[in-house]
């Protein structure tokens, strides 16, 4: 039989009411004949309240510390393993054989970094007899096992990459990710009324779109997708758990020609200092483990931006930069509003284009052919994104 990868994000099982709507579209899609493997994420928020559990508990001394990273990925890893043990009991209640197992038992092998580790192999044998045993295998997304036996976990939205890296692994016949939206939109409908929905995308403009801070896909999971030809369908859970049948953007290799996206990062820093300064602030910024997006250098001066949402602590992390790098400047309270597409930073008219729709100067501009970027204060980007969307063909 093929075998079909399933993932649920955080909304999908966010109760026991919608993780039985997913219990029973997990038992319709294995008897219709296909072996399942399920990758859950957390339920609801659990993970944000985890981690804030985790800053109260830093700060019973009564000083302000990070937690330490390794301790979040034992916590953290909690909230999928939850999910997958309550999802492997609804759907044995149906009558349909399954087990949960946690990332290091599905075999998820991954480098040493703590809270946004890569993974780096995939030995699914544990899965591969689970299956040929007539199993449902539910596994917790999010999380593996370091080559030294540590917990780790993938950074958020990380259960993507679980899903596309276990599809490969098992050679899948598909892999469908499924949230709360029918899938990827030329902006944040939440945002932008006229947003449409978008029937297909190629690898290399969703990873452009994951990176510049779209939420519907991680875009380490779009990263191994590509490498790995792992064609992802991305699905709005309710419309398949009540009607089996509903919207849906399939991301795969072919080039899909003038598709154009508008993606908003509310958090984001930019950093600046002088050039003088630049190996400080990019050593700092390795050993502090934060990931940089966009790097301008000029003869004085080099800005930076920094997104937010993969460090542990945002506060503690751009303190920890102030004081390694004396003469650094922090800006926060900005984001980024990008036009993504092939194409989009190739030549001068779509840039000209794009700083027209901006209503003000960015207090950064970075093109490249497959995106444009601007920095904004955070007050401006609603404005921004409605008014470059409107311009899209």
């Amino acid at each position: 039989m093929a075998i079909v990868v399933q993932k649920y994000g955080g909304s999908s099982v966010a109760d026991l009411a919608k993780l039985s709507q997913v219990a029973d579209w997990v038992v319709a899609t294995r008897r219709a004949g296909d072996d399942v493997v399920v990758v859950v994420s957390a339920m609801g928020k659990t993970t944000d309240d985890l981690l804030a559990l985790a800053h109260r508990a830093a700060e019973c001394g009564g000083v302000s510390h990070a937690p330490p990273r390794r301790e979040l990925d034992m916590l953290l890893s909690v909230g999928e393993r939850t999910s997958m043990a309550l999802l492997s009991i609804a759907v044995q209640a149906r009558g349909e054989p399954a087990v949960s197992l946690t990332g290091s038992q599905s075999g998820i092998i991954t480098n040493d970094r703590h809270f946004d580790a890569r993974i780096i192999e995939v030995r699914p044998h544990r899965i591969e007899d689970e299956l040929y045993h007539g199993r449902i295998v539910i596994v917790a997304g999010y999380q593996g096992m370091s080559y030294r036996r540590e917990i780790t976990t993938l950074g958020r939205g990380g259960s993507d990459t679980t899903a596309v890296a276990l599809a490969a692994a098992l050679s899948a016949a598909r892999c469908e990710i499924y949230s709360d939206v029918d899938g990827v939109y030329s902006a944040d409908p939440n945002s932008v009324a006229e947003a449409r929905q978008l029937p297909e995308l190629d690898f290399t403009t969703m990873q452009e779109m994951a990176e510049s801070g779209a939420k519907v896909l991680h875009a380490r999971a779009v990263e191994w997708a590509k490498s790995q030809n792992i064609s992802i369908v991305a699905r709005k859970t309710r419309d398949f758990a009540e009607h089996g049948t509903g919207r849906e953007t399939r991301i795969h290799g072919a080039c899909v020609a003038q598709t154009r996206a508008i993606v908003v990062d509310k958090r984001v820093a930019l950093l600046r200092c002088r050039v003088s300064e630049a190996g400080e602030l990019f050593a700092a910024c390795d050993r502090l483990e934060l990931s940089l997006r966009d790097s301008v250098l000029d003869r004085e001066f080099l800005q930076v931006t920094l997104p937010l949402s993969g460090a542990p602590s945002a506060s503690a992390g751009l303190a920890a930069l102030s004081g390694a790098v004396p003469g650094l400047a922090v800006v926060t309270r900005v984001g980024t509003v990008s036009s993504v597409g092939v194409g989009a930073g190739t030549t001068g008219a779509p840039i000209a284009e794009f700083l027209s729709g901006l209503g003000q100067a960015p207090l950064l501009l970075v093109a490249s052919p497959l995106r444009v970027t601007a920095v904004l204060p955070e007050s401006f980007l609603a404005e921004a994104e409605r008014a470059l969307h409107s311009r899209l063909e």
